[in-house]
């Protein structure tokens, strides 16, 4: 599926930043459609934007013709005092918000909804809106206390960059996700090569002599072991402690009672560097894991202890295969 405009989204990821058209005239210059949404929309003609003329109070009797397509469009909301909320071009890579005009006229009037629906490819407008009905019908909660307080008006500002038929969407929404992968793949093999030469240079400060797993997880065995080594879907105890490259400790057995953590080996219940890395070692013996960042939490890092491209040491203890 292509992502669609989420009219009813929770507030907190709305907020934003930043202008998204420069003109907003007369604020008595509105016109008003019988809903009570207040609209200005203007056309590009000749270079220059030319407000287009006023509709009936029912809404644009040409919407009917942009039924079952797709409305791409960047939007901005603004509080009563013109404080910038929420700007689609500074989320998601810049892309523009995608709304389904098939069903746009199923919901409440009075909202978000019904206001793009008067807007034609081409169109920038601006929309005034009392902000506790926009919230109610919207977004389906109450206006937060900080935009009441701003005032009793809701401003968006949109701007449509095309209409398109579903498929047109569809391939287009496709096409911009694979150069996003590509653009993702390529940078993780940068950075896979970087942590590499981190951990090389890792092992040889601390005189570690150490094996790579052919997925990419560096182990020294520190206490050697004729134990059993585990298979994929045995169940592992393992005693631990995680830390950074600088020796910031973010979790240990010790912190949970001091008793080890079980899970079945291989089957994605850990991090993908502990099940390459307990593969590879005896029962009793203890050995020190270095795991790449794409092997642990990425890019996105875990909570405030591990930041995003962290690479992880793990000194860990195999005590019992089941």
């Amino acid at each position: 599926m292509f992502p669609l405009l989420r009219i009813r989204a929770s507030w907190p990821a709305l907020l934003g930043v930043a202008a998204l058209m420069s003109f907003q005239g007369d604020p008595a210059s509105f016109n008003k459609l019988k809903s009570g949404v207040e609209y200005r929309i203007f056309h590009l003609e000749n270079g220059r934007y030319v407000r287009r003329p006023v509709l009936p109070p029912t809404g644009d009797p040409t919407y009917a013709s942009r039924i079952g397509q797709i409305m791409s469009l960047h939007l901005e909301f603004r509080s009563a005092k013109d404080s910038v909320l929420m700007n689609s071009r500074k989320q998601s890579a810049g892309q523009p918000a995608r709304v389904p005009l098939d069903t746009v006229r199923s919901v409440q009037r009075g909202g978000l909804e019904e206001a793009v629906a008067l807007l034609q490819p081409g169109d920038s407008a601006v929309f005034r809106f009392n902000v506790d009905t926009i919230f109610a019908k919207s977004f389906g909660q109450p206006a937060p206390p900080f935009l009441r307080k701003a005032g009793k008006t809701f401003t968006v500002l949109a701007k449509v960059d095309k209409i398109q038929t579903k498929e047109a969407a569809m391939q287009e929404v496709q096409e911009m996700m694979r150069l996003e992968q590509e653009k993702e793949k390529q940078q993780s093999a940068q950075q896979l090569v970087k942590e590499d030469a981190q951990i090389q240079a890792y092992l040889k400060q601390n005189k570690l002599k150490a094996l790579k797993t052919p997925g990419g997880v560096y182990y020294a065995i520190t206490k050697a072991s004729k134990g059993v080594k585990p298979t994929a879907g045995q169940t592992v105890a393992v005693l631990y402690k995680g830390m950074l490259l600088d020796g910031k400790v973010f979790d240990s057995s010790e912190k949970n009672g001091g008793k080890p953590i079980e899970f079945p080996l291989g089957q994605g219940r850990v991090i993908p560097g502990w099940d390459q890395g307990i593969a590879m070692l005896n029962k009793g013996s203890k050995a020190v894991l270095l795991i790449p960042s794409s092997l642990a939490y990425g890019a996105r890092g875990a909570g405030a202890d591990i930041p995003p491209n962290a690479i992880l040491r793990f000194d860990v203890e195999l005590v019992d295969v089941k």
